[in-house]
């Protein structure tokens, strides 16, 4: 059941009444609604610039760490390359050099000892 009186309409119920202002009560146009879109799409954008600027702190940090250990990697990173690729060519080699009956060069020393460091 509804009363009118004035600018409230009372509602009346079993169990309580409940007031509610007329007045107060607004259809919200096309305008407001397209301005209302436009607010939530800047506070869009405004909180993915936030994320934006964390990542880019979190990047930087691991930019300064690797650059920190760069030779480390690098060193590393050589390592296992010779040593995949390197590994059947210089043990091809390795008989012909232990068999050579001549003074070995600085290379071919170089690969002996490789062989031997990488076995």
């Amino acid at each position: 059941m509804a009363l009118n009186a004035g600018n409230c309409t009372y509602f009346f119920s079993r169990f309580y009444v409940q007031a509610i202002n007329t007045k107060e009560i607004k259809v919200k146009t096309k305008k407001e609604t397209w301005q209302g879109r436009r607010e939530l799409l800047f506070s869009t954008i405004i909180a993915i610039v936030q994320v934006n600027d964390s990542q880019t702190e979190l990047l930087k940090r691991y930019l300064k760490k690797s650059e920190e250990n760069k030779t480390k990697n690098d060193k590393e990173r050589l390592d296992s390359y010779y040593k995949r690729n390197y590994r059947d060519y210089f043990g091809y080699l390795e008989g012909t050099l232990k068999d050579k009956k001549e003074e070995l060069t600085e290379s071919e020393q170089g690969i002996l000892d490789w062989l031997e460091k990488n076995k």
